[in-house]
């Protein structure tokens, strides 16, 4: 489709004339032409033959410059999607392949779907002594030996890294002995509890490559981040040279802001972004504008593409409604395999997904990305985006939600439009994270004084702490696990917690689903209505000695919100500051959680018409957070109620902008407001990573405090609604079911602060 004729069927799908002021703001990325320099003379003459072959006369310059800095060390190369960061990262490998093939290399994706994309690109490449394949969870068993012993370019994840590969590392002797490369594709998406796990098995990887004599080299990949350099040096635990100059050509796009008109003014309540997407979704797909629609929810996807081939079903195309597909994760592979190749051959025109379809799978040519609500962070939503356009000029929509930040964003489009990307963080010395992969790297060798190279500073006090514990014993020089088994298959690295909770279909058995352990008491609670896959079930029994939960088919019209009791008793300062008028402290804190109740909330109007106790035991965990001391002054004059709601909005209002700075969603932070902390003495809120033994979040929101006060003070202060709405201060995810709120006495708190001057 030519770019005029696109460009008009845009026009015709989304024409703001008929949108009635739902376009809040337009926006355009020019195009921009490719910097192509000459394939390095340096490539040995095969692999140059091979590109030739398949018809890469020329490397965009980044490519070229990725070539070079590989040869003397690590490299990390962040550039937009679709610029060509896998020949990046191909090139320095293939070339020593291609020059000695008993060279191996590891090649590290977050999903399984991305391995298998890439082995697809390498086949089609045909470079010289190339023998790859995929070593994962769906690979057979009787292949397994094979790669071990054959293999000079195994993709794989970090999960059966972890679990499968490092701990039977003596079957792969020698594949760790001629172990010169480790490609880490996607590295932005390593961040949090995730990121903080897969640090400590790259640094357990480093650490066996060192055994058998290798010291592998770190090519990384990313999606632009704010802090790329030092992302990298977290997860491998050496410095990399960073390449971000991007050489690749643009094709330009077309952005567009939408916000759901309001229905109800009084409350805040607007129309559902699921209803609006599926009809942008519907429009678009009804002038052959092929269109991907991302939101983080998987039943979400399922209700979009539903509304969507429904309204084109209405409109008398239900030919047009069969070429709309759903796409998560749940789906067989072979399921997911054929969703990606329609997308591929045109017979899809549009499809409906979770961020499975964020990443780089090479899914053909895109016009139209939707994304649904914000995605967490500016980065995910630019590479959400970046999936339309790659060819042609692309066009980019974001609908919004009732949720605060969604709201703040459609009042400050400009600011959002030019909103920088954010850092990734992630803690690989978080304690409850680390202490699981000491165990697992002490059965992959005894743990030794020296690994304090790779495992970080105080490592002798960890170990000898896993000693009392009866986690591990001292055998020889080293220390050893004291159980039997591999301690990995303990370890899940999606998780802090421990161990998981089985979700039991009661009439038949089976097992629908799993739950963190250290979310079953808000999640599973007895008479709680647990979501999966688009069912409702009702849990009857939690059993956390069977560690299961037992649930039957549920069909009445509600669901329910649990009403939590913290308490945060803080265990050790570690900084103190003055900033904007308060003491502000950053330290170690535990958390108790006890879920007291539950509330039974009516789907139609989101109304609650029940209250229902519960006699749960406490939960402790220990973690990392900032709080802040309320000067009497910045609350005269407000009575009791009062002085509580406004810390409690406040509270809000500040988890809810948190995102702005770390690369976080509002369900990784956890806060309490007081009047009186019997520690401080006064009025203190916390906010606090909502992560067992911490993960940085809040950190930086401690380090950029003046902005996390700014930010929620513009938040709630334009807000249109009376007294406090879902756009402001009210939270989805508050355990005290969003009371006391004061919404006025937020605004006047955060203006004193705000007014106090920086610091």
């Amino acid at each position: 489709m030519s770019e005029s004729l696109l460009t008009s069927r845009w026009t015709l799908a989304i024409d703001p004339a008929l949108r009635d002021g739902r376009i809040v703001e337009s926006a355009s990325e020019p195009a921009s032409p490719p910097r192509l320099v000459e394939v390095p003379t340096g490539i040995e003459p095969a692999l140059a033959a091979a590109l030739a072959r398949g018809g890469i006369a020329r490397l965009y310059s980044h490519q070229a410059e990725a070539f070079r800095e590989a040869a003397t060390g690590n490299v990390i190369l962040t550039t937009p999607t679709a610029s060509g960061k896998s020949l990046a990262f191909n090139l320095p490998v293939l070339d020593a392949i291609a020059r000695d093939e008993k060279t191996r290399a590891l090649y590290l994706y977050p999903t399984k779907a991305l391995a298998q994309d890439q082995a697809r690109s390498l086949a089609r490449l045909g470079a010289p002594n190339l023998r790859p394949a995929i070593y994962d969870g769906d690979t057979p068993r009787d292949e397994r030996p094979a790669i071990r012993r054959s293999s000079n370019l195994v993709l794989t994840n970090p999960d059966m890294l972890h679990v499968g590969i490092m701990p039977h590392h003596r079957g792969w002797g020698d594949f760790f002995a001629n172990l010169d490369w480790v490609v880490v594709d996607e590295a932005h998406t390593y961040r949090g509890v995730f990121g903080s796990h897969v640090a400590n098995v790259l640094r357990r990887l480093r650490r066996l490559a060192r055994a058998y004599g290798r010291e592998p080299r770190f090519v990384m990949a990313s999606a632009t981040i704010a802090n790329p350099g030092e992302l990298a040096e977290r997860l491998t635990g050496a410095p990399a040279r960073l390449i971000a100059e991007d050489g690749a050509p643009s094709a330009g796009r077309e952005i567009r802001l939408w916000n759901p008109p309001l229905v109800n003014p009084a409350i805040g309540a607007r129309r559902s972004a699921l209803a609006e997407a599926a009809d942008l979704m519907a429009d678009l797909v009804s002038h052959e504008v092929r269109t991907i629609c991302f939101l983080k929810s998987r039943k979400g996807i399922e209700l979009i593409r539903k509304f969507a081939a429904d309204r084109l079903t209405e409109r008398g195309r239900p030919d047009l409604a069969d070429r709309i597909a759903p796409y998560r994760a749940g789906y067989t592979p072979a399921q997911r395999r054929e969703i990606e190749a329609k997308l591929v051959s045109g017979e899809l025109l549009g499809v409906a997904s979770t961020d499975a379809l964020e990443l780089g799978i090479d899914i053909g040519g895109l016009d139209a990305a939707i994304c649904v609500t914000f995605p967490g962070t500016v980065a995910g939503l630019k590479q959400m985006w970046g999936r339309a356009g790659r060819r042609e000029k692309g066009l980019a929509v974001y609908v919004a939600g009732p949720d605060g930040l969604d709201q703040y964003f459609c009042r400050h489009p400009d600011e959002f439009l030019e909103r920088p990307v954010e850092a990734a963080i992630l803690d690989h010395l978080s304690p409850e994270i680390r202490d699981q992969h000491l165990v697992a790297a002490a059965y992959e060798l005894p743990l030794t004084p020296e690994d304090e190279e790779f495992f970080g500073d105080g490592l002798e006090e960890a170990g000898q702490a896993l000693v009392r514990r009866g986690e591990l014993r001292r055998a020889g020089k080293g220390l050893v696990p004291r159980r039997a088994g591999f301690a990995a298959s303990d370890v899940s690295l999606r998780s802090s917690s421990v161990g998981d909770v089985a979700v039991v279909d009661g009439d038949s058995g089976e097992v629908i689903g799993t739950v963190e352990i250290g979310r079953a008491f808000t999640t599973v609670h007895p008479g709680a209505v647990y979501m999966h896959l688009g069912s409702s079930w009702e849990v009857e029994q939690l059993d956390l000695n069977q560690g299961q939960a037992i649930v039957r088919r549920f069909d009445d019209e509600w669901y329910t919100r649990p009403k939590v009791e913290t308490e945060i008793f803080i265990d050790k300062v570690l900084e103190t500051k003055e900033s904007r008028g308060v003491k502000l402290s950053f330290g170690r804190i535990s958390v108790t959680d006890q879920t007291m109740a539950y509330q039974r909330i009516l789907n139609a109007d989101g109304e609650a018409f029940d209250l229902v106790d519960l006699d749960l035991p406490e939960q402790e965990f220990q973690t990392r957070g900032l709080w802040y001391e309320v000067p009497e002054g910045f609350l005269a004059g407000m009575p009791l109620n009062a002085m509580l709601g406004a810390l409690h909005a406040t509270e809000h209002g500040q988890i809810a902008v948190l995102p702005l700075i770390a690369m976080c969603d509002r369900w990784d932070i956890g806060g309490l407001s007081t009047n009186l902390h019997v520690q401080t003495g006064g009025p203190t809120i916390f906010i606090y990573d909502g992560h067992p033994g911490g993960i940085g979040l809040t950190k930086r929101a401690f380090d950029l405090f003046p902005r996390l006060v700014g930010d929620a003070l513009r938040l709630i202060r334009e807000c249109p609604c009376d007294s406090g709405c879902p756009s402001c201060v009210q939270s989805p995810k508050c355990g005290n079911l969003n009371e006391p709120l004061f919404k006025a006495g937020a605004i006047a708190l955060l203006e004193a602060m705000d007014s106090a001057g920086p610091g």
